[in-house]
Protein backbone atom coordinates (compact mmCIF):
# COMPACT_ATOMS: atom_id res chain seq x y z
CA UNK A 1 0.00 0.00 0.00
CA UNK A 2 1.05 3.55 -1.10
CA UNK A 3 1.54 6.41 1.40
CA UNK A 4 -1.01 9.03 -0.06
CA UNK A 5 -3.78 10.04 2.50
CA UNK A 6 -7.41 9.50 2.52
CA UNK A 7 -8.23 12.66 0.43
CA UNK A 8 -9.50 10.96 -2.87
CA UNK A 9 -9.86 12.26 -5.88
CA UNK A 10 -6.50 13.20 -7.65
CA UNK A 11 -5.63 12.05 -10.53
CA UNK A 12 -3.42 9.07 -9.12
CA UNK A 13 -5.91 8.04 -7.31
CA UNK A 14 -6.78 5.17 -9.50
CA UNK A 15 -8.83 2.14 -8.27
CA UNK A 16 -7.40 -1.21 -7.48
CA UNK A 17 -10.21 -2.83 -9.18
CA UNK A 18 -13.81 -2.11 -9.50
CA UNK A 19 -15.64 -2.59 -6.27
CA UNK A 20 -17.60 -5.11 -5.43
CA UNK A 21 -19.43 -5.91 -1.80
CA UNK A 22 -20.24 -9.43 -0.83
CA UNK A 23 -23.04 -9.13 2.38
CA UNK A 24 -23.04 -12.41 4.26
CA UNK A 25 -26.22 -13.32 6.05
CA UNK A 26 -27.17 -11.65 8.48
CA UNK A 27 -25.64 -8.11 7.14
CA UNK A 28 -27.94 -7.36 4.48
CA UNK A 29 -28.93 -4.29 6.58
CA UNK A 30 -25.33 -2.91 7.41
CA UNK A 31 -24.19 -3.39 3.87
CA UNK A 32 -27.04 -1.36 2.37
CA UNK A 33 -26.38 1.61 4.39
CA UNK A 34 -22.73 1.31 3.47
CA UNK A 35 -23.59 0.72 0.02
CA UNK A 36 -25.75 4.11 0.11
CA UNK A 37 -22.52 5.91 1.31
CA UNK A 38 -20.79 4.93 -1.06
CA UNK A 39 -22.80 6.02 -3.74
CA UNK A 40 -23.17 9.27 -2.68
CA UNK A 41 -19.46 9.37 -1.67
CA UNK A 42 -18.56 8.82 -5.00
CA UNK A 43 -21.18 11.07 -6.90
CA UNK A 44 -19.67 14.01 -4.44
CA UNK A 45 -16.21 13.00 -5.85
CA UNK A 46 -17.23 12.89 -9.56
CA UNK A 47 -19.79 14.75 -11.06
CA UNK A 48 -19.64 12.96 -13.94
CA UNK A 49 -18.00 10.03 -15.37
CA UNK A 50 -15.69 11.53 -18.12
CA UNK A 51 -12.79 9.27 -18.52
CA UNK A 52 -13.85 6.84 -15.50
CA UNK A 53 -14.15 3.44 -16.13
CA UNK A 54 -17.56 2.04 -16.66
CA UNK A 55 -18.07 0.34 -13.04
CA UNK A 56 -16.82 3.54 -10.93
CA UNK A 57 -20.00 5.65 -10.77
CA UNK A 58 -22.88 2.82 -9.63
CA UNK A 59 -26.54 2.97 -8.31
CA UNK A 60 -25.00 -0.03 -6.42
CA UNK A 61 -21.72 -1.94 -5.23
CA UNK A 62 -23.88 -4.79 -4.05
CA UNK A 63 -22.85 -8.38 -5.22
CA UNK A 64 -25.28 -11.04 -5.68
CA UNK A 65 -24.01 -14.25 -3.74
CA UNK A 66 -25.63 -16.87 -1.43
CA UNK A 67 -24.89 -20.01 0.44
CA UNK A 68 -27.72 -22.36 0.29
CA UNK A 69 -27.87 -25.71 2.05
CA UNK A 70 -28.91 -29.23 1.39
CA UNK A 71 -31.40 -30.78 3.85
CA UNK A 72 -28.69 -32.46 5.06
CA UNK A 73 -27.15 -29.43 6.38
CA UNK A 74 -23.98 -29.15 3.94
CA UNK A 75 -23.49 -25.90 2.06
CA UNK A 76 -21.85 -24.64 -0.78
CA UNK A 77 -21.37 -20.73 -1.77
CA UNK A 78 -22.73 -19.44 -5.16
CA UNK A 79 -21.68 -16.18 -6.74
CA UNK A 80 -24.32 -14.98 -9.00
CA UNK A 81 -22.78 -12.28 -11.13
CA UNK A 82 -18.80 -11.87 -12.89
CA UNK A 83 -16.15 -10.37 -10.33
CA UNK A 84 -13.29 -11.38 -12.38
CA UNK A 85 -10.64 -8.32 -11.48
CA UNK A 86 -12.99 -7.14 -8.91
CA UNK A 87 -11.85 -5.51 -5.65
CA UNK A 88 -13.77 -7.27 -3.48
CA UNK A 89 -14.81 -6.52 0.26
CA UNK A 90 -16.77 -9.45 1.78
CA UNK A 91 -18.88 -8.35 5.04
CA UNK A 92 -19.39 -11.01 7.99
CA UNK A 93 -21.57 -10.99 11.11
CA UNK A 94 -20.09 -13.90 13.00
CA UNK A 95 -22.25 -13.12 15.89
CA UNK A 96 -25.26 -12.97 14.41
CA UNK A 97 -27.43 -16.19 15.94
CA UNK A 98 -30.51 -15.15 14.16
CA UNK A 99 -29.81 -15.99 11.27
CA UNK A 100 -30.91 -19.81 10.59
CA UNK A 101 -30.81 -22.75 8.36
CA UNK A 102 -32.65 -26.46 8.23
CA UNK A 103 -31.23 -29.35 8.74
CA UNK A 104 -33.30 -32.26 8.16
CA UNK A 105 -36.02 -30.63 8.23
CA UNK A 106 -34.96 -29.10 11.91
CA UNK A 107 -34.68 -25.10 12.24
CA UNK A 108 -31.08 -24.52 13.56
CA UNK A 109 -29.36 -21.37 14.61
CA UNK A 110 -26.08 -20.26 13.08
CA UNK A 111 -22.98 -20.28 14.95
CA UNK A 112 -19.95 -18.21 14.48
CA UNK A 113 -18.14 -22.02 13.32
CA UNK A 114 -21.01 -21.67 10.65
CA UNK A 115 -20.86 -17.88 9.86
CA UNK A 116 -16.93 -18.75 9.11
CA UNK A 117 -17.27 -21.60 7.49
CA UNK A 118 -19.80 -19.17 4.87
CA UNK A 119 -16.82 -16.70 4.69
CA UNK A 120 -14.68 -19.60 3.27
CA UNK A 121 -17.38 -21.21 0.57
CA UNK A 122 -17.66 -17.22 -0.84
CA UNK A 123 -14.04 -16.91 -1.22
CA UNK A 124 -13.79 -20.71 -2.76
CA UNK A 125 -17.00 -19.28 -4.99
CA UNK A 126 -14.42 -16.60 -6.58
CA UNK A 127 -12.23 -19.25 -7.18
CA UNK A 128 -8.80 -16.79 -7.47
CA UNK A 129 -10.87 -14.44 -10.50
CA UNK A 130 -11.29 -10.98 -8.40
CA UNK A 131 -8.41 -8.69 -8.23
CA UNK A 132 -7.82 -8.49 -4.46
CA UNK A 133 -10.39 -9.82 -1.64
CA UNK A 134 -10.95 -8.10 1.70
CA UNK A 135 -12.75 -9.27 4.71
CA UNK A 136 -14.79 -6.90 7.04
CA UNK A 137 -15.32 -9.11 9.94
CA UNK A 138 -16.23 -6.53 12.90
CA UNK A 139 -16.49 -8.68 15.31
CA UNK A 140 -13.50 -11.18 15.41
CA UNK A 141 -14.38 -14.94 14.70
CA UNK A 142 -13.19 -16.69 18.39
CA UNK A 143 -11.52 -13.79 19.21
CA UNK A 144 -12.06 -14.23 22.81
CA UNK A 145 -9.77 -16.95 22.87
CA UNK A 146 -6.35 -15.43 22.27
CA UNK A 147 -3.52 -17.08 24.48
CA UNK A 148 -3.24 -20.42 26.10
CA UNK A 149 -3.62 -20.95 29.60
CA UNK A 150 -3.43 -24.65 29.35
CA UNK A 151 -3.65 -27.42 26.70
CA UNK A 152 -5.97 -25.42 24.85
CA UNK A 153 -6.70 -24.87 20.98
CA UNK A 154 -5.95 -21.18 19.18
CA UNK A 155 -9.01 -20.81 17.22
CA UNK A 156 -8.91 -17.16 16.20
CA UNK A 157 -4.79 -18.07 14.89
CA UNK A 158 -5.62 -20.65 13.10
CA UNK A 159 -8.79 -19.31 11.07
CA UNK A 160 -6.44 -16.05 10.34
CA UNK A 161 -3.75 -18.40 8.95
CA UNK A 162 -6.88 -20.38 6.83
CA UNK A 163 -7.96 -17.15 5.39
CA UNK A 164 -4.79 -15.89 4.04
CA UNK A 165 -4.27 -19.47 2.57
CA UNK A 166 -7.49 -18.66 1.02
CA UNK A 167 -5.91 -15.44 -0.69
CA UNK A 168 -7.38 -12.76 1.80
CA UNK A 169 -5.06 -9.81 1.45
CA UNK A 170 -6.71 -7.43 3.78
CA UNK A 171 -8.96 -7.73 7.37
CA UNK A 172 -10.43 -5.35 9.08
CA UNK A 173 -11.67 -6.16 12.29
CA UNK A 174 -13.14 -3.78 15.27
CA UNK A 175 -11.96 -3.70 19.49
CA UNK A 176 -10.37 -7.24 19.19
CA UNK A 177 -9.92 -8.84 22.57
CA UNK A 178 -6.32 -8.77 21.69
CA UNK A 179 -5.00 -7.57 18.61
CA UNK A 180 -1.59 -9.44 18.97
CA UNK A 181 -3.19 -12.17 17.30
CA UNK A 182 -2.47 -10.88 13.76
CA UNK A 183 1.11 -11.79 14.67
CA UNK A 184 -0.50 -15.56 13.09
CA UNK A 185 -0.28 -13.61 9.57
CA UNK A 186 2.21 -11.42 9.94
CA UNK A 187 2.44 -9.68 5.91
CA UNK A 188 -0.69 -9.53 6.12
CA UNK A 189 -3.08 -6.46 6.34
CA UNK A 190 -4.51 -6.53 9.77
CA UNK A 191 -6.29 -3.61 10.75
CA UNK A 192 -7.55 -3.45 14.48
CA UNK A 193 -10.46 -0.56 14.31
CA UNK A 194 -11.91 1.35 17.36
CA UNK A 195 -15.00 3.47 17.08
CA UNK A 196 -13.91 6.10 19.76
CA UNK A 197 -14.57 9.09 17.88
CA UNK A 198 -18.22 7.49 16.96
CA UNK A 199 -19.40 6.69 20.71
CA UNK A 200 -18.35 10.04 21.83
CA UNK A 201 -20.15 12.01 18.80
CA UNK A 202 -23.57 9.89 20.07
CA UNK A 203 -23.04 10.90 23.87
CA UNK A 204 -22.45 14.32 23.21
CA UNK A 205 -25.76 14.02 20.90
CA UNK A 206 -27.53 12.13 23.01
CA UNK A 207 -26.65 14.24 26.19
CA UNK A 208 -26.26 17.63 25.35
CA UNK A 209 -26.04 19.09 28.87
CA UNK A 210 -23.98 16.71 30.07
CA UNK A 211 -20.95 18.52 31.58
CA UNK A 212 -17.71 17.20 30.18
CA UNK A 213 -14.28 18.16 32.46
CA UNK A 214 -12.19 17.28 35.48
CA UNK A 215 -15.18 18.48 37.91
CA UNK A 216 -17.68 16.63 36.56
CA UNK A 217 -17.31 13.73 35.04
CA UNK A 218 -14.77 10.36 35.10
CA UNK A 219 -14.01 7.84 33.26
CA UNK A 220 -13.68 4.10 34.71
CA UNK A 221 -12.17 0.74 33.32
CA UNK A 222 -14.11 -1.62 33.88
CA UNK A 223 -11.25 -4.18 34.48
CA UNK A 224 -7.46 -4.23 33.70
CA UNK A 225 -7.39 -5.38 30.38
CA UNK A 226 -9.54 -3.11 29.18
CA UNK A 227 -7.06 -0.26 30.78
CA UNK A 228 -5.51 1.31 27.82
CA UNK A 229 -8.99 1.77 25.92
CA UNK A 230 -10.11 3.36 28.93
CA UNK A 231 -6.93 5.46 29.41
CA UNK A 232 -7.33 7.07 25.65
CA UNK A 233 -11.18 8.02 25.83
CA UNK A 234 -9.48 9.46 29.41
CA UNK A 235 -6.56 11.23 27.60
CA UNK A 236 -8.59 12.93 24.32
CA UNK A 237 -11.87 13.67 27.03
CA UNK A 238 -8.99 15.56 29.45
CA UNK A 239 -10.53 13.39 32.37
CA UNK A 240 -9.32 11.65 35.43
CA UNK A 241 -9.44 7.72 35.07
CA UNK A 242 -10.46 4.91 37.69
CA UNK A 243 -10.59 1.35 36.97
CA UNK A 244 -11.69 -1.84 38.73
CA UNK A 245 -9.92 -4.62 39.26
CA UNK A 246 -11.45 -8.05 39.48
CA UNK A 247 -10.31 -10.46 42.47
CA UNK A 248 -11.67 -14.27 40.86
CA UNK A 249 -11.30 -17.36 42.54
CA UNK A 250 -8.99 -19.40 41.23
CA UNK A 251 -9.50 -22.15 42.97
CA UNK A 252 -12.50 -23.53 40.40
CA UNK A 253 -14.38 -23.08 36.84
CA UNK A 254 -18.05 -22.08 36.57
CA UNK A 255 -18.96 -21.86 32.64
CA UNK A 256 -15.50 -22.12 31.62
CA UNK A 257 -14.36 -19.41 33.57
CA UNK A 258 -12.60 -18.61 37.67
CA UNK A 259 -15.96 -17.30 38.85
CA UNK A 260 -15.31 -13.13 40.42
CA UNK A 261 -15.37 -12.60 43.95
CA UNK A 262 -15.57 -8.96 43.73
CA UNK A 263 -14.75 -5.82 41.92
CA UNK A 264 -12.09 -3.61 43.51
CA UNK A 265 -11.76 0.21 42.58
CA UNK A 266 -8.80 2.19 42.22
CA UNK A 267 -8.93 5.83 41.66
CA UNK A 268 -10.01 9.44 43.07
CA UNK A 269 -13.74 9.88 44.49
CA UNK A 270 -16.26 9.55 41.87
CA UNK A 271 -18.97 11.20 44.37
CA UNK A 272 -21.36 13.39 42.74
CA UNK A 273 -19.18 13.09 38.92
CA UNK A 274 -20.72 11.14 35.71
CA UNK A 275 -19.22 8.13 34.89
CA UNK A 276 -18.18 6.94 31.50
CA UNK A 277 -17.62 3.41 31.55
CA UNK A 278 -15.99 1.76 28.12
CA UNK A 279 -15.48 -1.40 26.95
CA UNK A 280 -15.07 -4.25 24.27
CA UNK A 281 -17.88 -6.48 24.32
CA UNK A 282 -21.10 -6.55 26.67
CA UNK A 283 -21.77 -10.33 27.04
CA UNK A 284 -23.78 -11.23 29.48
CA UNK A 285 -23.59 -8.05 31.39
CA UNK A 286 -23.19 -9.42 34.79
CA UNK A 287 -19.80 -7.16 35.63
CA UNK A 288 -20.95 -4.18 34.42
CA UNK A 289 -24.01 -4.52 36.71
CA UNK A 290 -21.42 -5.47 39.66
CA UNK A 291 -19.82 -2.08 38.42
CA UNK A 292 -22.34 0.03 38.16
CA UNK A 293 -23.69 -1.19 41.55
CA UNK A 294 -20.74 -0.66 43.32
CA UNK A 295 -20.44 3.32 41.65
CA UNK A 296 -23.83 3.72 43.00
CA UNK A 297 -22.09 3.20 46.47
CA UNK A 298 -20.08 5.03 45.71
CA UNK A 299 -22.15 8.23 45.04
CA UNK A 300 -21.67 8.25 41.50
CA UNK A 301 -24.28 10.61 39.77
CA UNK A 302 -24.85 9.30 36.13
CA UNK A 303 -23.42 6.37 34.30
CA UNK A 304 -22.69 5.93 30.84
CA UNK A 305 -21.62 2.59 28.85
CA UNK A 306 -20.17 2.84 25.62
CA UNK A 307 -19.04 -0.75 24.42
CA UNK A 308 -18.56 -2.35 20.34
CA UNK A 309 -20.63 -5.03 21.21
CA UNK A 310 -23.97 -4.91 22.75
CA UNK A 311 -24.42 -9.26 22.83
CA UNK A 312 -26.51 -9.36 25.94
CA UNK A 313 -26.47 -13.14 25.92
CA UNK A 314 -28.42 -13.28 28.71
CA UNK A 315 -31.31 -10.68 27.67
CA UNK A 316 -31.76 -6.98 28.37
CA UNK A 317 -33.75 -7.39 31.83
CA UNK A 318 -31.51 -6.51 33.69
CA UNK A 319 -30.25 -3.51 32.39
CA UNK A 320 -33.97 -2.52 32.64
CA UNK A 321 -34.73 -2.99 35.48
CA UNK A 322 -31.64 -0.84 36.15
CA UNK A 323 -32.78 2.10 34.51
CA UNK A 324 -36.17 1.47 35.95
CA UNK A 325 -33.83 2.06 39.61
CA UNK A 326 -31.77 5.24 38.38
CA UNK A 327 -28.71 3.13 38.34
CA UNK A 328 -27.80 3.38 34.90
CA UNK A 329 -28.68 6.58 32.43
CA UNK A 330 -27.71 5.18 29.02
CA UNK A 331 -26.05 2.61 26.76
CA UNK A 332 -23.85 2.89 23.65
CA UNK A 333 -23.35 0.50 21.35
CA UNK A 334 -22.49 0.02 17.51
CA UNK A 335 -24.68 -1.59 14.46
CA UNK A 336 -21.76 -3.79 13.65
CA UNK A 337 -23.15 -6.75 14.79
CA UNK A 338 -26.78 -8.56 15.32
CA UNK A 339 -28.61 -6.56 17.99
CA UNK A 340 -31.77 -8.17 19.49
CA UNK A 341 -35.36 -6.26 19.03
CA UNK A 342 -35.96 -5.46 22.96
CA UNK A 343 -32.44 -4.29 22.73
CA UNK A 344 -32.63 -1.51 19.85
CA UNK A 345 -36.12 -0.21 21.63
CA UNK A 346 -35.02 0.23 24.94
CA UNK A 347 -35.02 3.61 26.27
CA UNK A 348 -32.05 3.34 27.20
CA UNK A 349 -30.04 2.10 24.49
CA UNK A 350 -28.25 4.37 21.85
CA UNK A 351 -27.35 2.92 18.54
CA UNK A 352 -23.82 4.00 17.14
CA UNK A 353 -24.22 4.07 13.29
CA UNK A 354 -20.47 2.99 11.67
CA UNK A 355 -21.81 2.69 7.98
CA UNK A 356 -20.44 5.70 7.37
CA UNK A 357 -17.05 5.28 8.03
CA UNK A 358 -16.84 2.03 6.93
CA UNK A 359 -17.76 3.52 3.12
CA UNK A 360 -15.47 5.61 3.58
CA UNK A 361 -12.58 2.89 4.79
CA UNK A 362 -13.88 0.83 1.68
CA UNK A 363 -13.66 3.72 -0.78
CA UNK A 364 -10.23 4.31 0.34
CA UNK A 365 -8.53 1.12 0.53
CA UNK A 366 -10.16 0.99 -2.97
CA UNK A 367 -8.02 3.78 -4.01
CA UNK A 368 -5.39 2.15 -2.82
CA UNK A 369 -4.90 4.97 -0.11
CA UNK A 370 -3.37 5.22 3.40
CA UNK A 371 -6.15 4.70 5.39
CA UNK A 372 -4.04 5.44 8.82
CA UNK A 373 -5.43 9.33 9.63
CA UNK A 374 -8.81 7.26 9.63
CA UNK A 375 -7.31 4.90 12.33
CA UNK A 376 -6.68 7.85 14.69
CA UNK A 377 -9.69 9.86 15.50
CA UNK A 378 -7.70 12.18 18.31
CA UNK A 379 -8.23 15.61 15.71
CA UNK A 380 -11.91 14.60 15.06
CA UNK A 381 -12.73 14.33 18.61
CA UNK A 382 -10.87 17.48 19.39
CA UNK A 383 -12.55 19.50 16.73
CA UNK A 384 -15.90 17.80 18.03
CA UNK A 385 -15.37 18.91 21.55
CA UNK A 386 -14.23 22.74 20.53
CA UNK A 387 -17.52 22.78 18.02
CA UNK A 388 -19.73 21.69 21.17
CA UNK A 389 -18.18 24.39 23.82
CA UNK A 390 -18.69 26.97 20.89
CA UNK A 391 -22.38 26.36 21.05
CA UNK A 392 -22.83 26.41 24.91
Amino acid sequence: MNHKTYSIGGEHDIPVGPLGIIPMQGTQDLARLVDQHLVTQRKNLYSQENDLHQHYLKESYLLSASCPRFSTGDGKGVINESVRGYDIYIISDVGNYSCTYKMFGQECRMSPDDHFQDIKRIISAIGGKARRINLIMPLLYAGRQHKRVSRESLDCAIALQELERLGVENILTFDAHDPRVQNAIPIKGFENILPTYQIIKALVNSEPELQIDRSSMMVVSPDEGGLSRNIYYANVLGLDLGMFYKRRDLTRLVNGKNPIIAHEFLGDSVEGKSVLIIDDILSSGDSIIDIVTELKKRKAAKIYVGVTFALFTEGVDKFQELYERGMINKVFSTNLTYRREELRKAPWYVEVDMSKFLALLINTLNHDCSISSLLDPTEKIHALMERRKASK
